[in-house]
């Protein structure tokens, strides 16, 4: 065990610390003397940095009626690709909340065009996908 005396905020605390391991010591950080540019060197603005690639948006829904998600959870799998036909009490999205799947079936004939991707993390009321 080693012990400091810590500082914090005006008031001084005795702390234990145990080592463990080798310990590799630093050299000692030694600060430079400032350095003064020359008049006659323009000044630059450092480069920004780029920016990031926004992240990619849920799809918009497509025409028809939109199948809401009734609880929050987790899109597992999406039974179909988009524009694929379905028919009336198909699993069309497979959803996981609290550690259980759960079968999201289409309500009614038709096109599917999902609005949301696999792995993404919805709300009650979620449009999951519209039938058209």
């Amino acid at each position: 065990m080693r012990k400091f005396n810590v500082n914090v905020n005006g008031k001084t605390y005795a702390v234990e610390v145990e080592e463990i391991g080798a310990v590799e010591y630093a050299a000692p950080v030694v600060q430079a003397a400032p350095v003064s540019a020359p008049a006659a060197a323009p000044k630059t603005a450092p480069a920004p940095a780029p920016a990031p690639a926004p992240a990619a948006a849920p799809k918009a829904a497509g025409a028809g009626d939109p199948v809401k998600t009734q609880m929050p959870g987790l899109v597992k799998k999406l039974c179909f690709s988009n524009g694929a036909s379905v028919k009336k009490n198909d699993t069309i999205v497979i959803l996981e909340a609290m550690k259980m799947d759960t079968p999201i079936v289409a309500p009614k004939d038709g096109v599917i065009t999902y609005s949301v991707n696999e792995g993404a993390n919805i709300d009650t009321g979620t449009i999951l996908c519209t039938i058209a």
